[in-house]
C-alpha cells in the first residue's frame, strides 16, 4: 500500500526553482524509491499552481500501482482506473504523453471514469508520463477541486517539474534494479559455490566425476522435491558437522 501524507496548505506556491534544485540534489542510495516518489509528489503539489492532490503512478511488468500520494482521494481515483484498466493516469504512464481534462463533468474521453471523479469533487485532472529505464513506466496525476481549472500556466509548470522529476525517479530506480541485480549475483555465487562443494564431496566419497557427481545431487534434488541449493547446503553442514565432531 502507498503511503499517505497531508496535502500542503493552497498557499503560495513554492517557487518552482526551489523545487528543482531539491530535486537535482537527491542522492542515489540514501532513500528507497518509494521515499524518492514521496518527496517527489511533495514538492509537486506545493509548486504546481491549482493543485490540490497528487499521485505518482508506476507500471512494472504491465501492473499500475500508485507508489505515492498527498490525499487519499488521489490514490482512490487512482485505483478506479486501475480496475478499469484505462484513464488518464493509466493511460499518461504508457504512453507518456500528457492527458489533460479541464472539466471532469463534461469529459467524453473517459466518460465513466470522469463522472466518478465529478461526483467526488475534482474538476480537472493533468497527468503526466515521466520517462523511466528498465521494465518501468510512471506518471504524475495532478487532481483539482476548485473553480478554475488548471491553467496553462500550472501545466507549464507541471511539464517543467516534471523533466527534473523523471532525471530523479530515473536515477533512483536505476540504483535500485542495479542493488537488486547485484544482491542477485552475489545469491547466484554463493549458490554455485555451495553446489561445487557438495559436488566435491561426493566424487570424493562415490569416486565419481563432476558432471555425475551433479547429477547425483539434482536425482536428489527431484526425489527430495527441494531446491539444489538447499540440498547442497545441507549436505555440506552435515559433512563439516561430522568433521568437528570427530575433532
Amino acid at each position: 500500500m502507498p503511503d499517505e501524507i497531508d496535502a500542503p496548505g493552497n498557499g503560495t506556491p513554492m517557487p518552482p526553482q526551489q523545487a528543482f534544485a531539491e530535486l537535482s540534489t537527491m542522492v542515489l542510495g540514501q532513500q528507497p524509491l518509494s521515499q524518492v516518489l514521496l518527496r517527489v509528489a511533495e514538492l509537486a503539489v506545493a509548486t504546481i499552481p491549482g493543485a490540490d492532490e497528487i499521485s505518482m503512478t508506476l507500471v512494472e511488468k504491465g501492473v499500475p500501482h500508485t507508489a505515492a500520494f498527498t490525499g487519499s482521494l488521489a490514490a482512490a481515483l487512482d485505483e478506479r482506473q486501475y480496475a478499469a484498466g484505462f484513464g488518464p493516469c493509466v493511460d499518461a504512464a504508457q504512453s507518456g504523453n500528457t492527458i489533460r481534462i479541464d472539466d471532469v463533468a463534461r469529459d467524453t474521453s473517459y466518460r465513466d471514469f470522469s463522472a466518478i471523479a465529478a461526483r467526488q469533487g475534482v474538476r480537472s485532472i493533468l497527468s503526466l508520463g515521466l520517462p523511466m529505464p528498465q521494465q518501468v513506466l510512471a506518471a504524475m496525476n495532478i487532481y483539482q477541486f476548485g473553480e478554475t481549472p488548471l491553467d496553462a500556466e500550472a501545466e507549464a509548470v507541471a511539464t517543467e517539474f516534471g523533466r527534473y522529476a523523471a532525471v530523479s525517479l530515473a536515477n533512483a530506480s536505476l540504483y535500485e534494479h542495479s542493488t537488486l541485480l547485484a544482491a542477485r549475483m552475489q545469491h547466484a555465487m554463493e549458490s554455485r559455490a555451495v553446489i561445487d562443494q557438495a559436488k566435491g564431496m561426493i566424487m570424493i566419497t562415490e569416486g565419481v566425476t563432476a558432471d555425475e557427481a551433479f547429477q547425483r545431487l539434482v536425482a536428489a534434488s527431484q526425489s527430495a522435491n527441494r531446491k539444489l541449493r538447499d540440498l547442497a547446503a545441507e549436505m555440506v553442514r552435515e559433512v563439516e558437522s561430522g568433521r568437528r565432531a570427530r575433532r
